[in-house]
């Protein structure tokens, strides 16, 4: 059985997803969202399914973006066979010049929810995580259909959780596959972070981690040919 589990970042929903669950069904894959229900959505946070057949071969992938890996149950990294860290991270400050400024950053963020900036700090965010694309191009989210009550609290327990990260998060399996995908003109995740993040991956697993560097790619990545790469890795001999 060939199972994918995958999670949005911060100020994201579940129909990022819409082409990849389409595209990965049609190679043989059960694919369910996680959904941290910042806008209208349901929140869901899903557990594997049962294997129909307990004696096959069980594939258990997950693919999270950014926050994403760090917003799912450990119960649930515990289990994954493979995973795809798409512009994420284990510790999102890094020391140096770019720690003040990150933290500002983020705490100037929360200070604006629920206020009449909010509208204005959310496009902000998205106008540079969407960079080098313009942000008229991006599928449509939280931010066009409206944040909740209860996602505005989210989105500000979660920018606190942004500041206290430290290492990659709790249950992340040491043998399962890694591939990492980063974008060269991320401008959410500074190239500290993403030097971080592959140097706890070398520690941490038994087999050192893939990597895939999109030169043209920023923070949300909508590289048309990434789907067919994270298919090719997974199922290399298809």
């Amino acid at each position: 059985m060939k199972q994918i589990i995958a999670m949005h970042g911060w100020c994201g929903d579940s129909s990022t997803w819409n082409i990849w669950r389409e595209e990965f069904k049609t190679c043989g894959w059960q694919w369910q969202n996680g959904e941290r229900g910042y806008g209208k959505r349901v929140p869901k946070n899903p557990n594997w399914l049962r294997a129909s057949n307990p004696k096959g071969k069980e594939r258990r992938t997950i693919i999270a973006h950014s926050l994403g890996p760090h917003l799912l149950k450990s119960s649930t990294l515990e289990m994954a066979t493979d995973i795809i860290l798409l512009c994420s991270f284990s510790k999102f400050i890094p020391r140096g010049p770019s720690s003040l400024v990150l933290k500002n950053a983020l705490i100037g963020m929360q200070k604006h929810i629920g206020t009449n900036n909010e509208m204005r700090m959310l496009e902000a965010f998205l106008t540079k995580a969407s960079k080098p694309i313009s942000l008229i191009n991006l599928p449509s989210g939280p931010l066009n259909n409206g944040i909740s009550i209860k996602g505005r609290a989210k989105l500000k327990e979660d920018l606190e959780l942004l500041q206290n990260i430290k290492t990659l998060p709790t249950g992340f399996p040491s043998k399962a596959r890694v591939l990492v995908v980063q974008g060269m003109q991320d401008e959410i995740v500074v190239p500290e972070t993403r030097a971080i993040l592959l140097a706890d991956l070398q520690k941490h697993l038994s087999t050192p981690p893939s990597q895939l560097k999109l030169p043209a790619s920023g923070h949300v990545l909508t590289d048309p040919e990434l789907i067919g790469l994270v298919l090719k890795w997974l199922e290399p001999h298809k």
